[in-house]
């Protein structure tokens, strides 16, 4: 294939890097600036310039170039004698470096850790090099640690106590003194903070930091998922405080300063337990017969000021953070239900993006900025959704948010359907471009009184839910667009999404080819229509859940950053987040960027943003990580209830240990372990994604339908185990 033009930020990182050695070990002792590096390296643009200027001084700070004079650089002596980089520790024990610039990862055998974990940042020392060999090393220092708590089990006596940790990498017990216990029972779940390791000690000591309850119960669970990735599940009193302080009150001074939208007729569409609403559509037909839009944001930057205890708050938690029976907030209470829901018939203080649209869903006019509004009406999508469908404005009362069914207003109803059109315009124009439709199945729960679990449902995006995603998109598009294109450029914060790898794609088509799929790896173009014909295709059949997360895993994965590539998945040059404010920190450093440039202020602190940015992936990341935790929990709660219930399953993983199955009806993943297969000796087959019966030649591979019942369960260590009734004969 031709080569790209857009490159992921983390090979062009490597590229430079291994450019600056080229040239520095060419001549060891000669010192370069980085004019004379770029000009060997061809490097003559701007934007290259900078990367390689910022290259130079990270590897300055990491000890391995060194500045003889100022502006002037050579290799240190040995520089590759000893390195810097993160471990990666594998199920074996072992671990190997990941080194930026160096092709091949350091195997470090697990004698030679030293008391590094996963993910911690290391100084190695390398061993000399055998030829055809992958390079070896021992961990010489911890520079900094990954991850300083962990959750686990406490086991105490009389005279100590040890936690054993329930990450499944972390491969030692943390002692701990009992006076540093917190006085928490044998027995019961604590998160403990790592101490000191001594050199004669087997064991890191540590110190109980919070005391999370005994395994097994509701809150401690769902407590202990949000501790171990770090996520807080209170906010500190003094924030609380000082949010309760705030004076939320409209004032007439300050809608003076803003566009007065009190008398647009505008309403908010949203889950029906929702309690944050953070976006409204207001809805004018002009005099010309187009349509005046405006997709209205809760000013959350009006409450939230820059280096207020508040501030510093919702920049660390960054998101909130969306568990199964319950909402983290990034902000406390009193903004994100109250000051900043955009609640019907409630003045609110909003940032807009205001479109005049034509019939054709073309763009006439745009403007952006502080607005003040009074929504009319609040809908959940099923309301919406009946709407659209009936074409009038009767709500029965199965579907309504209200005590008793309704009728809606004949000029929000023709908006609605309006805006519908609109939306399905929007979205056709999108997708003929090249744009990848994501309607993944997503799995929720009904839930008792006490939070047992006591049905599954499905989340299904229809013609409501995706009228309200194409005006966000509409909002995040133009917003992006409006900074990203202005000269000389400033500095913003996009939200971009890489090409997918070629090699994950050609392992995806080896996987699908087993449900009579295949993906055309041509180009762009016929790598996104036929992406899209495969979920089209999938859906309602059997392999749709397993097909449509391997696509996602395929796919990269879409961060924050100020280095704009555009958005591969939505096929836009350019992409922000402005539409989420109470929920996502993002949104709050682009209202606040919009803001400035708007009143003509000079370009921020690229640095200071890439970093915010770079912060806001990374617990973006954790959030959804501990969000699909607590989905894996309640599932494994809800099949407790349903051992002695035969399954029909997928065969949705195969490995050398045994089968993952995920059940049709309720998309609940667990394993057949192979030792647990009694009718035959079974070895995994990995060409085939299948593993096979020695004797009788039997085999079970990816895509199988099988019968399956509840083995066993542990909410503790959040396993399910199948035991494996055979094939399903239809």
């Amino acid at each position: 294939m031709a080569k790209k033009k857009k490159r992921a930020r983390s090979q062009k990182k490597n590229e430079i890097t291994k450019g600056i050695f080229t040239v520095l070990e060419e001549k060891p002792n000669n010192a370069f600036n980085y004019k004379q590096i770029a000009a060997k390296l061809g490097i003559d643009d701007t934007q290259g310039r900078n990367d390689l200027i910022r290259r130079l001084g990270q590897l300055k700070q990491k000890g391995r170039i060194i500045e003889v004079e100022k502006g002037k650089y050579k290799k240190k002596a040995d520089a590759y004698e000893t390195v810097t980089g993160k471990v990666d520790l594998t199920s074996s024990g072992n671990a190997y470096i990941v080194v930026e610039g160096m092709p091949e990862d350091i195997f470090i055998p697990n004698s030679k850790l030293n008391g590094a974990f996963h993910q911690d940042e290391v100084m190695v020392s390398l061993r000399p090099s055998r030829k055809g060999k992958r390079p070896e090393g021992e961990i010489v220092k911890v520079l900094n640690r990954f991850k300083t708590e962990y959750v686990g089990v406490l086991e105490r006596n009389r005279n100590f106590a040890f936690v054993r940790p329930m990450d499944n990498r972390m491969y030692t017990d943390i002692f701990v003194p009992l006076e540093k216990t917190m006085e928490a029972e044998d027995g019961s779940k604590v998160l403990v903070a790592l101490g000191d390791w001594p050199k004669e000690a087997d064991s890191p000591y540590g110190k109980v930091v919070k005391v999370l309850g005994m395994p097994g119960e509701h809150n401690t669970e769902i407590h202990s998922i949000l501790a171990e990735y770090g996520l807080p599940y209170e906010f500190p009193y003094e924030v609380e405080q000082f949010a309760n302080k705030l004076d939320t009150s409209i004032k007439a001074e300050e809608i003076a300063k803003r566009r007065d939208m009190r008398q647009d007729l505008t309403f908010t569409i949203d889950p029906k337990d929702a309690k944050d609403f953070d976006d409204a559509l207001s809805f004018t037909k002009l005099e010309n017969g187009n349509f005046e839009i405006g997709i209205h944001i809760a000013d959350v930057s009006h409450y939230v000021t820059p280096d207020s205890i508040l501030d510093e708050e919702a920049y660390n938690r960054a998101t909130s953070v969306y568990l199964v029976d319950r909402v983290v907030p990034m902000l406390p209470e009193i903004l994100s239900n109250n000051a900043c829901s955009l609640r019907p018939r409630e003045e609110k203080y909003t940032f807009s993006a205001i479109f005049e649209l034509d019939k054709e869903a073309k763009l006439i006019n745009q403007w952006f900025g502080r607005t003040v509004i009074d929504s009319n009406e609040r809908f959940a999508y099923e309301e919406a959704q009946h709407i659209i469908e009936t074409k009038a404005g009767i709500i029965p009362k199965e579907i309504s948010i209200r005590e008793e069914g309704y009728a809606v207003d004949e000029t929000i109803v023709e908006a609605i359907l309006t805006l519908d059109g609109l939306a399905k315009i929007m979205r056709s124009k999108r997708m003929d471009s090249g744009a990848i439709s994501f309607d993944k199945i997503e799995v929720r729960f009904n839930l008792d009184e006490e939070n047992n679990p006591e049905s599954v449902y499905f989340k299904e995006a229809k013609d409501a839910n995706k009228l309200i995603e194409e005006f966000m998109l509409l909002a995040n598009r133009k917003v992006a667009e409006y900074i990203g294109k202005q000269k000389p450029k400033k500095t913003f914060v996009y939200r971009v999404h890489d090409q997918p790898d070629l090699d994950k794609l050609m392992a995806l088509n080896g996987v699908i080819s087993r449900f009579g799929h295949s993906i055309a790896l041509k180009d762009r173009k016929t790598i996104n229509s036929s992406l899209n014909k495969l979920l089209e295709d999938v859906k309602g059949k059997k392999e749709q859940n397993l097909v449509d997360t391997l696509a996602i895993r395929s796919m990269s994965k879409a961060i924050y950053t100020t280095e704009n590539i555009g958005h591969y998945g939505l096929a836009f040059d350019y992409y922000t987040h402005f539409t989420s404010p109470i929920r996502r920190y993002p949104d709050v450093m682009v209202h606040r960027l919009l803001q400035h440039y708007l009143d003509d202020g000079k370009t921020a602190k690229e640095v200071v943003y890439e970093e915010k940015c770079q912060h806001a992936s990374q617990m973006e990341m954790l959030a959804a990580s501990a969000e699909r935790d607590s989905i894996k929990y309640m599932q494994i709660k809800f099949m407790q209830d349903h051992a002695d219930t035969e399954f029909v399953g997928v065969i949705s993983g195969v490995t050398e240990w045994g089968i993952y199955v995920e059940i049709i009806a309720n998309k609940c993943e667990g394993m057949v372990r192979i030792r647990d297969i009694k009718d035959d000796y079974y070895v995994f087959d990995e060409s085939q994604y299948a593993i096979v019966g020695e004797r009788f030649k039997k085999t079970y591979q990816l895509g199988d339908e099988v019968v399956v019942m509840v083995k066993n369960t542990d909410l503790e260590k959040r396993h399910l185990d199948f035991s494996l009734i055979g094939k399903y004969q239809s």
